[in-house]
């Protein structure tokens, strides 16, 4: 049974973003992936990883949306394991 995750808890999630995303501003997602993908419609950067409670990826959201980026979604990923 998958677990709806905690507010306080760390949890992973993939946020996908239109475009391609510099590296300067990854300097705050260190322990997170990106990979740059060429979908039919155009690039999509899709930044992966546990983040350590909503607060923190709430403050990701509010970064990328002060960059301009265009946000395509943002999935909860229950069974999440690093590779």
């Amino acid at each position: 049974m998958n677990r709806i995750p905690s507010i306080t808890e760390p949890a992973a999630y993939r946020i996908r973003i239109v475009g391609r995303v510099g590296t300067g501003w990854s300097d705050f997602m260190t322990d997170l992936d990106q990979s740059v993908n060429q979908e039919k419609d155009g690039t999509v950067t899709a930044i992966t990883g546990v983040v350590p409670d909503q607060a923190a990826l709430f403050g990701m959201l509010c970064r990328i949306r002060d960059l301009g980026l265009a946000l395509i979604s943002v999935e909860y990923l229950p069974d999440f394991k690093k590779a």
